[in-house]
């Protein structure tokens, strides 16, 4: 999530007329992030669009107007805001879909903090609209663009979105910019797959599936299993992990799902995992611990949890309080391999 100086700083844009703020009509926001800087926006105009499953349902929770999720087309909007993703080749994708999209006269409006790009946004949107303007506050700053056809370099904007496309990172392999470790295998999930052992069979969950690759790698080396769910929060993953699966078509199904709200009960004779801990741009190993307890709650009383975790993640307190063994099987290269079985029964 950004740093609510981000939004102070961007809503600063409006405040002095920098760029205005339409009277009627829609105001698009997209990748769009719940918080109170959008209540501080028109709600009747404001249609969202986020593919970040935790963020599409609080905000469809607070009321907003939330664009289906494989929505295409963009309605035209005399005001986009754009929350600028961390990977670089889909922020410029989605300044180009954005300016792409606005009607001539329209405007996009951005905002980063100065030492995660703002310069570096600012320059690449005047890239393709031909210039952009900015402020800075806050140690931020906010950047915008007014569309004009004339000026807007067409053939750049086109090669920002196609760079932002499912490609083939390794033979059989499929991911796009923005999925965690897009354009090469992680060591730790490489790591992971190598330590589950090949007898392991039954139902099994991928929790923060992400491209696909842990699951491949099980599906490849265990005969046993019969089916693994892949469960993840990002929307643009799920047809990646479709592409990195197809040919175990009938083995695994992928959901686009809330790991910590929304896992079936008691279900899985195991579970694999590499689970984020960052929110947005922040560490977060909260995130992680609560996988943990997902993680818990979706296996059968017998079940096995397979987890991979940077060594320095303090996730062993919440391992002894949610299962009734676990253990470090591997301690290399800054990651750590634990097994934990028997989940404890909620209370």
């Amino acid at each position: 999530m950004m740093d609510p100086l981000v939004f102070d700083t961007l809503l600063l844009a409006l405040e002095d007329g920098a760029v205005p703020l339409p009277g009627t009509g829609p105001i698009l926001v997209l990748n769009a992030e719940p918080g109170h800087w959008l209540m501080q926006l028109p709600k009747d105009q404001l249609v969202c669009r986020t593919t970040f499953k935790p963020s599409h349902t609080a905000l469809k929770a607070a009321g907003f107007n939330v664009l289906p999720v494989d929505s295409v087309d963009l309605p035209d909007a005399l005001l986009t805001i754009v929350v600028p993703p961390r990977q670089r080749d889909q922020a410029r994708a989605l300044y180009a879909r954005a300016l792409l999209a606005a009607p001539e006269g329209g405007y996009v409006l951005a905002s980063l903090p100065n030492t995660l790009g703002g310069k570096t946004g600012e320059k690449q949107l005047a890239e393709i609209s031909g210039e952009a303007g900015s402020l800075s506050k806050h140690k931020c700053r906010a950047f915008w663009a007014r569309k004009a056809d004339a000026a807007v370099n067409h053939p750049l904007a086109e090669e920002w979105i196609e760079a932002d496309a499912i490609r083939e990172i390794e033979p059989g392999l499929f991911s796009r910019p923005g999925l965690f470790s897009w354009d090469r295998v992680d060591p730790g999930s490489e790591l992971l797959a190598d330590s589950v052992p090949e007898v392991t069979k039954g139902i099994g969950a991928d929790l923060g599936g992400g491209y696909g690759f842990l699951s491949r790698e099980l599906l490849t080396h265990c005969a046993g299993i019969e089916r693994i769910d892949l469960y993840e929060a990002e929307y643009r993953a799920i047809a990646c992990i479709r592409e990195t699966l197809a040919e175990f078509e009938g083995r695994f199904t992928a959901h686009w799902a809330d790991v910590l709200t929304e896992l079936p009960k008691a279900t899985y004779d195991f579970v694999v995992m590499n689970p984020p801990f960052h929110t947005g741009r922040a560490d977060n190993s909260a995130l992680g611990r609560g996988f943990i307890r997902a993680a818990a709650q979706t296996l059968k009383p017998g079940g096995t949890l397979w987890l991979v975790a940077n060594r320095h993640l303090p996730y062993e307190a919440e391992l002894a309080a949610c299962f009734k063994e676990h253990e470090m099987l591997e301690d290399e290269a800054g990651y750590k391999i634990i097994r934990a079985a028997r989940p404890k029964r909620q209370k």
